[in-house]
């Protein structure tokens, strides 16, 4: 990698992936890409951005070409609880847009990161120790643009070539950047509040149990997939990877160990429910670890405590 674009590049994963790969890179070498949203602060004067809408192939190119990137990381999509209330807007975002990237990418010789997300799994597919190989049929327009992405990247390498390479995130963690209509926003949400307020009202109820992993880590597969060295890796698109599995109660004891007069309610969204009730409680990502070395380096307890001593200097 030598010159890389980040599509989506101010959102929850692509703020904090940019910076990432400015620093093992070079900040000159990394570009932001951004629809409307412009980046602000570190992230703008780091280094370059470009307007970047992925549903324009041209403006895609046109960029590419530009800074002569041989690296994309596609980043913009939809999320879950987003994608119901617009599938339109879904399908558009997390397809076709993808599938312009994937061109421009086989006509410019890019090799392309596009993370899937445990959403690609539906109600019948094994919830416990969900395999890498298995019934994907989801039930909701994320989870189908997901499936059919893994399936488009796929042909693109089997087909032309491309150097695509991906993974199955879970719910993802940050102390930077909210998240922003995933159906596993609480485990976000629930730090913010605990320093906060003291108290926190869940949308999602007890005993939904859902992968999660702190944003590190994220990050840290995301770059350490596409260093890997792509003779050895069987399944290239969907890799699982996991680091921790929880529901709100455990994730909330978790928070009274070092905040003892935290509380927690309950005020549940049906639609949120319905959806993490279909997406797996844990995930085998033992693939992941044999083709490429995945190991994350947080568990709960690790997470926690670094992400309320964030917080707190953060929201003094």
């Amino acid at each position: 990698m030598e010159k890389i674009l980040v599509t989506g590049g101010v959102g929850q994963i692509g703020s904090e992936l940019v910076m990432a790969l400015r620093k093992v890179y070079g900040a000159e070498n990394v570009i932001c890409g951004v629809n409307r949203t412009k980046p602000e602060g570190e992230l703008k004067e780091s280094g370059p951005y470009e307007v970047v809408d992925c549903t324009n192939a041209q403006q895609v190119a046109d960029v590419v070409k530009k800074y002569k990137v041989d690296t994309i990381y596609h980043l913009a999509a939809i999320l879950s609880a987003v994608a119901e209330a617009k599938p339109n807007l879904a399908w558009n975002v997390n397809i076709n847009a993808l599938y312009n990237v994937l061109e421009v990418a086989r006509e410019q010789k890019c090799a392309v990161f596009t993370p899937s997300s445990i959403g690609a799994f539906g109600p019948s597919t094994p919830l416990d120790n969900t395999p890498q190989d298995t019934i994907q049929r989801p039930s909701t327009m994320y989870g189908v643009t997901k499936v059919a992405g893994e399936l488009l990247c796929d042909y693109y390498f089997k087909r032309f070539g491309v150097d695509t390479r991906g993974v199955r995130y879970p719910g993802i963690i940050s102390n930077v950047t909210l998240p922003g209509g995933g159906t596993t926003d609480y485990a976000v949400e629930i730090y913010y509040e605990a320093i906060k307020n003291k108290k926190y009202t869940c949308n999602l109820p007890a005993g939904t149990f859902l992968d999660m992993m702190y944003m590190p880590d994220a990050i840290k597969a995301a770059i350490d997939l596409m260093e890997a060295d792509g003779s050895k890796l069987i399944h290239r698109n969907a890799f699982n990877v996991t680091a921790m599995s929880f529901d709100p109660e455990i994730i909330a004891a978790e928070i009274r160990k070092i905040i003892p007069e935290f509380k927690m309610d309950y005020n549940v969204d049906k639609v949120k429910a319905e959806i993490a009730n279909s997406w797996p409680n844990n995930m085998d990502d033992s693939a992941a670890r044999q083709e490429w070395g995945w190991e994350p380096t947080y568990d709960l307890a690790s997470m926690t405590e670094d992400m309320l001593k964030v917080l707190k200097e953060k929201l003094k």
